[in-house]
């Protein structure tokens, strides 16, 4: 299969190993910021390859994992009115609001539906012309496309009974806010490849030179992820700091620029809180005055009030590679996939929920991924 198994092959995954190791002659810390690539390292072992000189730590790029109570809260209390149909992606129906889930106002008689895309939603709104169909917009910027393009094609059909929750945030501000964050280990990164793809990655290079950090835009395949560890490596030991493409059979600088059109048409660039790591200027998106009557908010005013976060969960500081998932005193115990107290023992890119399948456990530091190898071929 053309760009998978080969990225997946273990020979030429222990060869790009084999110069991590040469290339390494003093300990970095690197952070991946995207939890898809959190995911791969951890289910692969990739981490049990690289010498004891590289460290990777794990970044805020799960969109289900930052995004912040209060809009779980507002999510349920509008799924929860009457003649409503509220659509999500999967993962976001079981992670916990400040008293329940999407999926807890569903077994309350709420009309909550798991769709693929803001396009299946936006199908529901015209074949039930008597109901309000939301879909609850989260995501970075690999999904506002297709949201942007729900709401264009809702405006260009006249279909009112349609709108969008949005709760978007962006990869760079929240990169920033890591780097420059007090106590932040972070040395370099590696940028999120899926992102890139709409965005392109200008926008990396006057984070790299601020905080003197190389940034490494990177695929999501084992083979990807070392040969964005040895760039990254190679720049740090050279000394220098500045932004590469490894995933160049799919990321050109410029982006996908008919995408940011359309999103830039619809969205504008807002303020954000972020769930575990706090407000964050301009790292958001939301829906232009123009597209104001799709905006769920703005049409049913769920409230929106201070809450407070749960005090046993330290999702923030894994979110910020401060902290490991095993180093919780809660993880695996009070906090599990089916009891989770927080979105990343949800979601399929929460760096906890990784840790929790095929990771370590905090008691004994085991290690699920016995050899390395046997994940690979």
């Amino acid at each position: 299969m053309k760009f998978l198994d080969e990225y997946r092959d273990f020979a030429p995954v222990q060869r790009m190993a084999d110069q991590v190791r040469k290339a390494a002659t003093q300990p970095w810390t690197i952070m991946e910021v995207c939890g898809g690539q959190t995911y791969t390292i951890v289910k692969t072992g990739l981490q049990e390859l690289l010498p004891d000189l590289v460290t990777l730590i794990h970044g805020p790029g799960c969109p289900v994992c930052v995004t912040p109570t209060a809009m779980i809260d507002r999510a349920v209390g509008t799924a929860l009115l009457p003649n409503v149909i509220l659509c999500s992606f999967g993962d976001m129906v079981r992670v916990p609001g400040s008293s329940q889930s999407l999926l807890d106002a569903k077994a309350q008689g709420a009309d909550v539906r798991i769709v693929y895309s803001p396009l299946d939603a936006l199908q529901l709104a015209r074949r039930n012309p008597d109901k309000e169909v939301i879909f609850f917009a989260v995501g970075f910027e690999t999904t506002a496309p297709a949201n942007a393009m729900a709401v264009w094609l809702a405006s260009r059909e006249g279909l009112m009974n349609f709108s969008i929750l949005v709760s978007h945030v962006l990869v760079p501000p929240a990169m920033e806010a890591v780097v420059s964050a007090e106590g932040s280990k972070v040395q370099a990164f590696l940028a999120a490849g899926h992102a890139c793809m709409v965005t392109g990655y200008e926008e990396y290079h006057a984070i790299s030179r601020k905080y003197a950090v190389p940034i490494v835009v990177t695929g999501f395949e084992p083979l990807d992820l070392l040969q964005g560890i040895l760039m990254t490596i190679e720049q740090l030991e050279s000394g220098r700091a500045e932004v590469e493409n490894q995933y160049t059979r799919a990321v050109r600088q410029t982006g996908n620029q008919l995408a940011q059109r359309r999103v830039a048409e619809v969205f504008e660039v807002t303020h954000r809180d972020w769930r575990g790591i706090g407000y964050i200027p301009s790292s958001g998106l939301s829906l232009r005055t123009s597209f104001e009557r799709f905006d769920a908010a703005v049409k049913f005013h769920p409230s929106l009030g201070e809450i407070e976060e749960s005090g046993e969960c330290m999702a923030g500081l894994v979110l910020q590679g401060l902290l490991r998932p095993y180093e919780c005193p809660a993880f695996g115990t009070r906090c599990t996939p089916d009891t989770p107290l927080g979105a990343p023992m949800v979601s399929s890119e929460g760096a906890c929920a990784a840790y929790f399948h095929f990771g370590k456990r905090k008691e004994n530091n085991e290690s699920f991924v016995s050899l390395a190898s046997a994940n690979y071929g």
